[in-house]
């Protein structure tokens, strides 16, 4: 099983659709905090679903108990200290007893974790998805479009 990570940012819409079609995946699971931005574009909630019906065969849903703290998210903007934030994003997803409530059936066809970042490096989406590898789907592969 895989669990692929993609983020919206400085990729066309034509880029984005085109690296979700080619994901082994029955799921977009929408991981951001705030999806209904202006900024989010094409990806924003009220557009995203219809493009997701529309040009692939995957099920738009939102998971909000994988998106950070807007507290975490702030700090992180405000000084820049990756260690803290991916400490704090962890320690957040024990609390929020992610392992335990988390909908499996999200990812037994595969699963796409949506963010806005343009690489996984420093995003949450590859923290969830490590999380999610190590302590649930231990058999998975990570994969970043």
């Amino acid at each position: 099983m895989n669990i692929y990570t993609i983020g919206f940012t400085k990729k066309t819409a034509q880029d984005f659709f085109e690296k979700l079609q080619s994901a082994d995946a029955k799921y977009l699971l929408d991981t951001r905090l705030n999806n209904n931005s202006q900024l989010a574009g094409f990806t924003k909630k009220g557009n995203i679903e219809y493009f997701i019906e529309k040009l692939t065969d995957m099920e738009y849903h939102e998971l909000p108990i994988l998106a950070p703290f807007s507290e975490i998210l702030k700090q992180y903007r405000s000084d820049g200290d990756w260690q803290a934030y991916e400490d704090k994003y962890n320690r957040m997803l024990v609390e929020r007893e992610v392992a335990q409530t988390i909908d499996p059936s999200l990812f037994a066809d595969g699963a796409v974790l949506l963010c806005s970042e343009p690489t996984a490096e420093r995003c949450h989406r590859r923290l969830a998805a490590e999380f999610l590898r190590n302590e649930i789907f231990k058999e998975s592969s990570i994969v970043h479009l």
